[in-house]
């Protein structure tokens, strides 16, 4: 039989699981892959559970934007950290991870065939996401140290553009984009009628005393700014799924209906961890930022030695580094080589949509620092002894 096409066939296949298989393979691959943290949720957050438990009506449905609990909680952390007012021009929804949120937004504001601007190299679960939604990707190029370029960005919109997704601190560069540049962003898309999509999920992974900036907290951007946000990282909740987004309070009926559709509510028992997280004092995010922190100088100090071999940007966000390899090697060949020949895994730029040229994304936010000394070593040594 004939296959039946469908729109995924225009959507590129995730990377980290070809990467995962590819380490299956390798037994003793050290991997520098998936963007995840090494540290478990804070206790609060299981404490919160027998609570959930305890009350017999839980096992149903809840309010698609969330539990009124975690809502008022996330309230008062969005105006002490980021400097964001809920407001009656703006209002929270809680998803099922930060991914959700961003598909939600896209759902809710834009018809087939309608553009959303990315800047390269982009997050490719964004760029599926547009491509599953029948629009089109309009791809801008960053700088050399893979900063904002708003005025490409502002001569990049069209008609169709519905759009312009930041993300800082940045997946998969580890850059931070400065204060002025966000609101330069912010400002073209208020002038020009369009939503500035801003991506925060590393919000609290900055360095060097680099702070995060929110573009929603820019004065007057509630009616077109739609900040995402995740627990994925910062909380070590990844598998828990739970994100939020603080959208403009007209879109909140089309984002209902979207989330409704999907999901109908967050896990409620997902959103009782969430709301006992949030609670965990001050010292569990420090100490383990600290800790990534640590292992980014140790990574990053193992690759200087790659100057000449590699270019490597300064990043003082996320826990990823993004390296140029001189080389005409197709980057997911590379990315095999360096597992099966030295037990080592990253990531290809060609995902994050750097085909002009040979891109690694390093993450090393998942890794001890006995386990990071050992695998940037293996990375190192493979990539001179592959490419010299």
């Amino acid at each position: 039989m004939e296959s039946l096409t469908s729109r995924m066939q225009a959507v590129q296949s995730p990377i980290i699981p070809v990467v995962g298989e590819l380490i299956k393979n390798s037994p003793g691959t050290i991997s520098l892959g998936q963007g995840v943290v090494s540290y478990n949720p804070p206790p609060e957050a299981i404490e919160l559970l027998p609570k959930f438990l305890a009350e017999p009506a839980n096992n149903l449905y809840k309010s698609v934007e969330g539990i009124p609990p975690l809502l008022t909680a996330l309230a008062e952390k969005l105006q002490t950290f980021n400097g964001i007012e809920i407001n009656g021009e703006n209002c929270i929804v809680v998803t099922a991870g930060s991914n959700m949120a961003f598909m939600n937004a896209i759902l809710a504001i834009t018809n087939p065939g309608d553009e959303i601007i990315l800047n390269t190299p982009y997050y490719f679960n964004h760029e599926m996401a547009i491509a599953m939604a029948g629009c089109r990707a309009v791809l801008v190029a960053t700088d050399e140290n893979y900063q904002l370029r708003p005025d490409a960005i502002a001569q990049a919109i069209t008609p169709k553009t519905r759009a312009v997704v930041t993300i800082s601190p940045n997946n998969p560069t580890g850059v931070v984009y400065s204060e002025a540049a966000l609101h330069q962003v912010n400002q073209i898309c208020s002038t020009r009628g369009i939503y500035h999509i801003s991506d925060e999920a590393y919000e609290y992974f900055t360095y060097n005393g680099v702070k995060h900036v929110s573009p929603g907290a820019f004065e007057s951007s509630s009616e077109y700014t739609i900040s995402l946000f995740s627990l994925s990282k910062a909380y070590g909740f990844a598998s828990w799924r739970i994100g939020y987004m603080v959208i403009p309070k007209h879109l909140f009926v089309s984002v209902k209906q979207v989330q409704d559709t999907i999901l109908i509510c967050p896990p409620v028992i997902s959103q009782y961890a969430a709301l006992g997280a949030l609670q965990a004092k001050a010292e569990y995010l420090e100490s383990n930022i600290e800790a990534i922190a640590q292992v980014r100088q140790l990574v990053l100090d193992s690759l200087n030695r790659l100057q000449g071999l590699c270019s490597i940007t300064p990043a003082n966000g996320a826990f990823y580094f993004f390296l140029k390899v001189n080389t005409q090697m197709d980057a997911l060949e590379l990315v095999k080589r360096l597992i099966q020949e030295h037990k080592i895994a990253v990531i290809p730029g060609t995902t994050f949509g750097m085909d002009d040229g040979c891109y690694l994304r390093v993450a090393y936010g998942a890794l001890q620092k006995d386990t990071a000394k050992d695998g940037i070593e293996r990375l190192v040594q493979g990539l001179e002894t592959i490419v010299l």
